[in-house]
C-alpha cells in the first residue's frame, strides 16, 4: 500500500448510487488517479466524506484491476457521515484511504468447500467473497451460502440473489425471522437453515458475518457440523479510526481490530469476546 493510500485519502467520484432498501444503498465510486485499488475479500477502507468526517466501511466487491470500489452503507439517523453519504448523488467526491486488515484468507479457503453465513447487513462483506469463489469456481469445493434478514424488504442484492438461485454452482438459502405476506420461502431464524446440512468437515471452511448474537448460535451449528474453530472465520466490527493502529479505539485485549482482523478464526474470536 501507497503511503498516499495509508495516510492521506484518495480522490474518488460517486458514480452511481443504488438504493436496496430503506436504510442501506450500495456506493460505487471511481478513483480518480485510475489506479486499482488491491484488496481482499473483507478488509474495510476509510471513506471521507467532506465536512462530515470519515468513518471505516467494508469492501463489498470482488478486487479487481479497475480502479473502482463498492460500499454498501446502512444510513443511521443522526449518524454524520452516513446521513451525509446517502444525500450524495453521481458526481459528488469523496475521499479514500486503504484497504486496510486482513481480510478473509483466500490462500486457505482455496481447495476447500465453504459455508457462508451472512445476517442482514453482513451479506455486505460477503458478497465480494461469493463472487471471488464464483470467478475462479474450479478452485473451490462446493459453495453454500446462508442468508437471513428479518423482513423481505430488508434484502441486499435482489436482483444478484435471483442470479445466484439460479446458478447449479451455489447452493443459496435464504430465510426471514417472521412470517411475512410477500415471502413464499423458508421462514425462521438463520440456524434452522442448518437443519439437514451435511458437509465433510475435513474439508469444508465457514465464514459468519452478521449481528453479533448470531455468531454464538451459529458457531454451535458450525460445531455440530464437525468443523474446527480454526477452519471458521468471523468479522469483528468494532470502532476503527486510524486504520493504522494508532488511536487504539478497536483494541481488544491488545489485538487491534484495524490490523489484525476485522477476520478471525473463531478460536481468537471467542478469546477476545471471553469476559
Amino acid at each position: 500500500m501507497s503511503r498516499q493510500g495509508l495516510y492521506v485519502p484518495r480522490s474518488a467520484e460517486l458514480v452511481e448510487a443504488i438504493e436496496e432498501n430503506a436504510l442501506e444503498k450500495t456506493f460505487v465510486f471511481d478513483l480518480l488517479d485510475g489506479e486499482p485499488m488491491p484488496y481482499n475479500p473483507g478488509q474495510f477502507m476509510l471513506l471521507t466524506v467532506f465536512g462530515a468526517g470519515e468513518a471505516p466501511f467494508t469492501l463489498c466487491s470482488m478486487p479487481g484491476d479497475e480502479p473502482r470500489v463498492r460500499l454498501t452503507v446502512r444510513r443511521y439517523p443522526g449518524g454524520r457521515v452516513t446521513e451525509r453519504l446517502h444525500g450524495m448523488e453521481p458526481g459528488d467526491y469523496v475521499g479514500i484511504r486503504g484497504p486496510f486488515g486482513n481480510g478473509f484468507p483466500m490462500d486457505e479457503l482455496r481447495g476447500r468447500s465453504v459455508l457462508v453465513v451472512a445476517g442482514g447487513i453482513g451479506m455486505a462483506p460477503q458478497r465480494g467473497l461469493i463472487e471471488a469463489i464464483l470467478n475462479d469456481r474450479k478452485d473451490f469445493g462446493d459453495l453454500i451460502v446462508f442468508y437471513g434478514m428479518a423482513g423481505p424488504e430488508q434484502m441486499l442484492y435482489g436482483d444478484l440473489m435471483e442470479q445466484w438461485l439460479q446458478r447449479d454452482d451455489i447452493d443459496l438459502r435464504l430465510t426471514i425471522d417472521r412470517p411475512h405476506p410477500d415471502w413464499d420461502g423458508h421462514v425462521g431464524l438463520i440456524t434452522t437453515l442448518f437443519e439437514g446440512l451435511e458437509v465433510d468437515p475435513r474439508t469444508t471452511s465457514a465464514t459468519i458475518v452478521g449481528p453479533p448474537v448470531m455468531y454464538r448460535f451459529v458457531a454451535m451449528e458450525c460445531r455440530r457440523l464437525g468443523l474446527s474453530d480454526e477452519h471458521v472465520y468471523v468479522s469483528l466490527e468494532r470502532r476503527m479510526a486510524c486504520g493504522v493502529g494508532k488511536c487504539g479505539h478497536c483494541a481488544i485485549k491488545g489485538t487491534y481490530v484495524c490490523i489484525d482482523g476485522p477476520v478471525f478464526t473463531l478460536a481468537k474470536y471467542e478469546q477476545l469476546e471471553a469476559e
